[in-house]
């Protein structure tokens, strides 16, 4: 009896199953450990073999590890945040080649250590297409390092200083793609210009640069302070390189022109005419209505004729206007008094050179 009671086969039913579960954490199985039951469960009604089960449980293990990668290279590439080629307008910026870009995208260039250099004007995407394709080599397994050129220096610098500059030029020379934003933005120290160039000189057919500058390339000598400088690392940069030109206006420029500034007149008005029903158009500013009773059927059949007009009213006016047919809106088909003219209204419509008799229904309102 006592023998029995230390037997392993006398032992409770969950202990393989418990047996099981911390043999999957040493393994660390941690998708495996947790979908073993259910993808059992359903193997089992699907009659499925073993091999069978067994394959879609290293499946989701396969999946689930390549999903924590992927977010693990994107933390490590420390993008400012994340930007795709989906989101980018690329018919805002007719110089860029959509082709090449979407070649880039599928990452060959990386295996080629090829460099690829973004070059335009500011406001016209460089950092945005800078970032889409760190993170479509990120998903494609390629480890990424996005700085700006102002933060790479500083760090260089810094790394100097505290005599660690040989171990982050390790680090730096590890990641298989260095993006180098706003080189051009700020002039580098000659220390600084120096340090940057042994720097992307290291990489040199051994990894691949991208960097975006907003400056061409006779003008990068104002940046590094060398003529001889900075011919010697564009030599090296452009040996093998994808050069995108994004010249154009600037994009952000022209999305706040375009929420500032309509095509005609002063910025949307939006009317609520009825429950439910919305009108716009384009007035002199901003112009919240006091009223949000519905228009009587016969001012609505007369709109077309009625907004033509206020247009090219100023605002007070046109407010006036909109407050008396609120007015005539909550009176006019609710009473049967003795109709008289309203003096609000007619100096409204005299003031927009509207005939008085244009339209009954706003020219009287039931005292």
């Amino acid at each position: 009896m006592s023998g029995d009671a230390t037997n392993p086969a006398t032992q409770t039913a969950d202990t393989p199953q418990l047996l099981l579960e911390h043999h999957l954490k040493e393994l660390r199985l941690p998708t495996f450990l947790r979908e073993y039951d259910k993808v059992a469960r359903q193997c089992a009604v699907e009659q499925a073999d073993y091999p069978g089960y067994l394959l879609r449980m290293a499946e989701l293990e396969l999946l689930e590890r390549e999903r924590r990668a992927i977010e693990r290279r994107i933390r490590q590439a420390r993008f400012p945040v994340v930007k795709t080629l989906d989101s980018f307008d690329f018919l805002a910026i007719p110089s860029l080649n959509k082709t090449m870009v979407l070649e880039l995208a599928r990452c060959e260039f990386l295996t080629r250590r090829e460099n690829v250099l973004l070059l335009g004007n500011s406001g016209t995407g460089k950092t945005h297409i800078a970032l889409a394709l760190g993170l479509a080599a990120c998903q494609r397994g390629h480890r990424v390092r996005f700085t700006t050129a102002a933060a790479l220096v500083s760090e260089l610098i810094e790394a100097r200083d505290e005599k660690k500059l040989l171990r982050f030029q390790k680090q730096i020379a590890a990641y298989e793609l260095l993006i180098v934003d706003e080189l051009g933005f700020v002039p580098l120290s000659k220390t600084g210009a120096e340090l940057l160039f042994e720097m992307l000189s290291q990489r040199y057919e051994r990894g691949s640069t991208m960097i975006t500058s907003n400056l061409p390339f006779q003008e990068w000598t104002e940046v590094l302070g060398s003529e001889r400088l900075t011919g010697a690392l564009l030599d090296r940069l452009t040996h093998h390189v994808d050069i995108l030109e994004m010249n154009g206006d600037s994009y952000r420029l022209k999305q706040s022109r375009r929420k500032r500034e309509p095509p005609s007149g002063g910025p949307l008005i939006h009317l609520t005419l009825l429950p439910g029903h919305h009108t716009q158009c384009w007035g002199a500013g901003p112009l919240p209505l006091r009223s949000r009773a519905p228009a009587p059927q016969q001012i609505l059949k007369q709109l077309p004729t009625l907004l033509a007009p206020f247009y090219s009213a100023t605002v007070d006016y046109f407010y006036s206007a909109l407050d008396s047919w609120s007015r005539v809106s909550s009176t006019v088909e609710s009473k049967g008094n003795k109709a008289i003219p309203d003096p609000h209204v007619t100096k409204v419509l005299r003031k927009v050179g509207m005939p008085l008799n244009s339209c009954p229904a706003i020219n009287r309102v039931i005292s």
